[in-house]
């Protein structure tokens, strides 16, 4: 069940919206914390039954998934010495085990067949939506378990933080100590006017950012990233821009929508994306990137390696390690991993100019343009079906594969082929920039760049948990309960409505 169909929109949704506040309604006279148990426990059975949608037969596996690590956390809190560490081990062990046998295993097998050539036959896995997110959700808690950093055990609570709907399938990333609180909060079973106005503003400008924006970006960058498809110069730089920008607006749309949602229900999710293109250098673009998985890497991974804690060059391995470990959680294959290892590069050459020449004075603008492009070429081994065609499609954004120009200039290239210049222009592949694409990916770049982020429009309303100062830009443009905001953005609800003709998924449901 997808948060840009009509099923969600109007079924699931105002189901799950009106049982949550009856039920904190019907337990008024109870004792507040049944209330906000009541409640907890509809939403939690609401979540499991968005994911048993995709796929039944995966329920128990998230079902197993919660109660182990919810017995196993409460292990670990009440063992000592030695025994609550190897309790830690063991439920890591399970976790990782979990993930590696649905996500890599058959990766792992095809690695084994081509390098020894064998011929084992792939295992019949289908791969468990969400389940990255979930086990590395449930990793912090057995971490935190360990640390002594959990105060509240309750079991309903615990079954909605790791399957709690808005986030379940492409983060963020949660954190028990910020979510428990708000789900035991009895003021949240029931409905705020505010809480509507702003999760369905802030749902709105998501919805716009996947339907408007990134789903009509999808036809430049399919062809260009086909295996085979040989792009050239000018068709290879659309594509990738393209793709470029239509995983930056799908993302952070579905961010948006997920604490929109998230905010209907009186609690705020962390925000995971924060105008990533705008950064500055590679660590200010992971600092914005899936904010909470940046988080998760640099906490439960990169610290534990040793941070910087032993030396520059321990360091940069274990930088290089945290981004290698971090392509491979997005997907299993060598192009993922040569995307995680580019960016350890990205951010070891970062971390050695700033050792050798200091940071770059502030107002430059070389650093974020190189950050930017740098980032661009990572993707195309993100996005490439394999890594032949990343190579090739890398080659094409330097004229590996020849020149393509706009077929508008053909009647131009006949004049100057009349002068004698046919070897130049027999070669030229003639290619269509007609229809609405070309300038779409125009006007995304101009709002990447240039325009406020969502929660800089609403930052008088406190959006998501934290709150991100950050000066204001050219476009100062401030959210208001106004009437003026309400038609503006039912208007475009109703144009995300009628382009809505074809559902597709986000781009981060297969991670």
């Amino acid at each position: 069940m997808l948060f840009n169909s009509f099923g969600f929109l109007f079924c699931y949704l105002p189901i799950v919206l009106a049982g949550y506040f009856l039920l904190g309604r019907l337990g008024r006279h109870r004792q507040t914390g049944w209330r906000a148990l009541a409640s907890a426990a509809w939403l939690a059975a609401a979540s499991l039954f968005f994911y048993a949608w995709w796929e039944l037969r995966y329920l128990p596996l998230l079902l197993a998934s919660i109660s182990v690590n919810y017995a196993s956390g409460r292990a670990i809190a009440a063992s000592t010495g030695p025994v609550r560490k190897r309790l830690l081990v063991l439920a890591l062990a399970l976790n990782l085990g979990l993930l590696a046998y649905y996500k890599y295993a058959n990766f792992f097998i095809d690695s084994v067949n081509a390098a020894g050539g064998l011929h084992w036959a792939d295992l019949q896995i289908l791969l468990p939506i969400g389940i990255s997110f979930f086990t590395f959700t449930q990793i912090a808690f057995l971490v935190d378990c360990y640390r002594g950093e959990v105060r509240e055990y309750r079991f309903i609570h615990y079954v909605l933080f790791v399957s709690y709907f808005p986030h379940l399938i492409a983060g963020p990333v949660l954190h028990h100590r910020d979510m428990m609180p708000q789900f035991a909060d009895p003021t949240n079973s029931r409905p705020h006017a505010a809480n509507f106005a702003i999760g369905l503003s802030i749902f709105v400008v998501g919805l716009a950012k996947k339907v408007l924006i990134a789903d009509n970006l999808s036809p430049l960058a399919i062809p260009i990233f086909a295996a085979g498809a040989e792009p050239t110069l000018i068709e290879a730089w659309i594509g990738v821009l393209a793709y470029t920008f239509q995983l930056y607006f799908d993302f952070s749309g579905y961010s948006d929508m997920a604490i929109g949602l998230s905010r209907l229900f009186g609690v705020k999710l962390p925000l995971n994306f924060n105008s990533p293109y705008k950064a500055a250098n590679i660590a200010d673009f992971w600092r914005r990137w899936h904010m909470t998985l940046s988080r998760f890497l640099r906490d439960y991974l990169y610290i534990t390696l040793g941070g910087s804690r032993r030396g520059t060059l321990l360091r940069y391995r274990n930088l290089m390690l945290t981004m290698l470990l971090g392509g491979l959680w997005h997907g299993a294959g060598w192009t993922f991993i040569i995307w995680g290892g580019l960016h350890g590069l990205y951010l070891v050459l970062q971390q050695a100019w700033r050792h050798l020449f200091g940071e770059a004075r502030a107002g430059r603008w070389w650093p974020g343009l190189l950050t930017f492009f740098a980032v661009m070429l990572a993707w195309i081994f993100f996005r490439a079906p394999d890594v032949a065609t990343a190579w090739d499609i890398l080659g094409a954004l330097f004229g590996a594969n020849g020149v393509s120009l706009p077929r508008g200039l053909a009647g131009q290239g006949a004049v100057l082929a009349s002068w004698g210049l046919h070897p130049i222009f027999d070669g030229i592949r003639w290619i269509e920039l007609a229809g609405p694409g070309l300038p779409l990916l125009l006007g995304a770049m101009l709002l990447a760049f240039k325009a406020p982020n969502t929660q800089e429009i609403f930052c008088h309303y406190e959006p998501a948990i934290e709150r991100i100062f950050q000066p204001p830009g050219r476009w100062n443009v401030n959210w208001r309960p106004t009437r003026r905001w309400s038609v503006g953005l039912a208007a475009l609800f109703i144009a995300c409505i009628f382009g809505m003709n074809r559902v597709s998924e986000f781009l981060y449901f297969q991670f």
